[in-house]
């Protein structure tokens, strides 16, 4: 765990030094939410949004008064980590599930530093793992601890089940960072959902393999999620074909959904560098709070 723990430092300070040095702001930004809080009322001056005006409170009949908002304070940043079967797919030390754990420690750390409230849920087909959102480092240390712990006890997906138990759970808008490779069915309607109540990032992991498997001929190609073992003809031309035409089509309609709804998508591979990849996430979150 001291050798995890000293790389996602390392990580998280490659990543913040180059926010600092390049984008001409400061790291709070990156982690901090839109959204505004009630704060009082004042008495209503002409050219006020007639929206604005507090019905409840004008309604006494001392004048007519408009609500007035202030920025939170405080950011709730609540990750929704894909602990799955499909999830292990690659090399030795370099799955899908390694990288997912990787980026949520690294961004949970950076977070916490920023004095946001840091929660987690880890699922499958059920919730795997709940950890109440909080502060501080000790927080953060036991929060990479329990990721990188956990045993799943099932070895299936329900993305859609997932979205439910996160939307209901939190009460005010938060940073939700979903991380998965999204490789299940029918949960559009409640990411749209999530999209809309929260403001989201969702960060699609992929492997080689799901595109690009080696020209073996006919192999068993054993599906974790389900048991079963399928003999596939790799070197098939319409195989071949038929895998990348359906992870490509099933990636543009999970990123045309996020840009759609105002969600943040990045997809990460696991043979890239993700702290780039992760450094133009932040790249385009401040552009993004800067032009809002």
């Amino acid at each position: 765990m001291k050798e995890l723990l000293k790389k996602l430092r390392k990580y998280e300070i490659e990543i913040r030094k180059f926010i600092n040095n390049h984008m001409q702001g400061d790291f709070h930004s990156v982690f901090k939410g839109s959204g505004l809080e009630f704060d009082d009322v004042r008495a209503y001056q002409y050219g006020d949004d007639v929206r604005s005006i507090d019905w409840h409170v004008s309604a006494k009949g001392h004048g007519t008064f408009i609500k007035t908002y202030r920025e939170e304070k405080e950011q709730t940043v609540f990750f929704v980590l894909d602990v799955s079967a499909s999830q292990e797919i690659g090399n030795p030390g370099k799955e899908k599930l390694q990288l997912a754990k990787e980026i949520c420690g690294v961004l949970a750390l950076s977070a916490l530093k920023e004095n946001s409230e840091v929660g987690l849920i880890c699922f499958s087909d059920r919730k795997e793992k709940y950890i109440k959102p909080n502060k501080g480092m000790k927080h953060a240390y036991y929060l990479i601890s329990e990721i990188f712990n956990l045993v799943p006890a099932s070895i299936k997906t329900d993305i859609s089940k997932a979205i439910l138990f996160t939307l209901n759970l939190l009460k005010r808008k938060s940073i939700v960072i979903f991380v998965s490779d999204f490789i299940d069915e029918n949960f559009d309607k409640n990411l749209k959902a999530l999209a809309r109540t929260h403001d989201l990032v969702a960060i699609h992991i992929s492997d080689q393999r799901e595109t690009n498997l080696p020209k073996l001929g006919i192999v068993p190609l054993f599906d974790k999620e389900s048991g079963r073992t399928l003999w596939m003809n790799t070197s098939s031309g319409a195989f071949r074909s038929g895998l990348d035409t359906t992870f490509t089509g099933k990636k543009q309609e999970l990123e045309d959904l996020c840009r759609k709804h105002n969600a943040n998508y990045l997809e990460i591979n696991t043979k890239d560098d993700y702290v780039p990849k992760l450094i133009k996430l932040f790249r385009v979150r401040k552009n993004i709070r800067k032009s809002g």
